[in-house]
């Protein structure tokens, strides 16, 4: 399973947890499934409705956010894929809390916020059992191609950025040569 985002979107979500510093921000991931990958295509930033002594560790999305959440998605032809949400002066990896109130088939992209500034998002997905998160690896698009980040592999030796054809992002576009770029 991969999550497909736009660098822009993905600025967007660091933007919503810098903005929201000290406190959790969160927010909806809407798209569409493709197989085993799932394309974002628009965020719903919401606002972090968790008591205001608890904000700096914990997020609360309510069930009226879900709500408007499935009825934008179904006004745009689209699903909720998933939550995201910023972790202040923490990992992005979920804590327990986050285990215990997930659901299995939701992507969670947290991202780490330290000092204010975005550092470093990675995606989660709670296993069938609900004992564990598997990270999912995060497809970053761009005008000028895909940005492959898989986190999950922390011995990461080579960044290959494919630069793949115009043509599928942009119709109107012509063809680029795919490109691939080692360190």
């Amino acid at each position: 399973m991969s999550l497909l985002i736009s660098s822009q979107l993905l600025q967007n979500i660091h933007t919503h947890g810098e903005t929201s510093y000290p406190e959790e921000g969160a927010g909806l991931l809407l798209g569409k499934m493709d197989g085993d990958q799932k394309q974002v295509t628009q965020i719903m930033a919401l606002a972090n409705s968790r008591e205001d002594t608890a904000r700096h560790n914990r997020y609360l999305l309510t069930p009226q956010d879900y709500l408007r959440g499935e009825q934008e998605a179904a006004r745009l032809g689209l699903d909720v894929l998933g939550v995201f949400h910023s972790h202040p002066d923490h990992p992005n990896r979920p804590s327990e809390f986050d285990r215990e109130w997930a659901m299995p088939w939701f992507s969670y992209l947290i991202t780490s916020v330290k000092s204010g500034q975005a550092v470093e998002s990675r995606s989660w997905l709670l296993a069938e059992d609900r004992s564990h998160f598997n990270e999912e690896q995060i497809l970053v698009s761009s005008d000028q191609g895909l940005v492959i980040n898989d986190f999950s592999q922390r011995s990461l030796r080579c960044l290959y950025i494919l630069c793949v054809t115009n043509m599928m992002l942009k119709p109107a576009r012509q063809k680029t040569r795919p490109q691939v770029i080692c360190c």
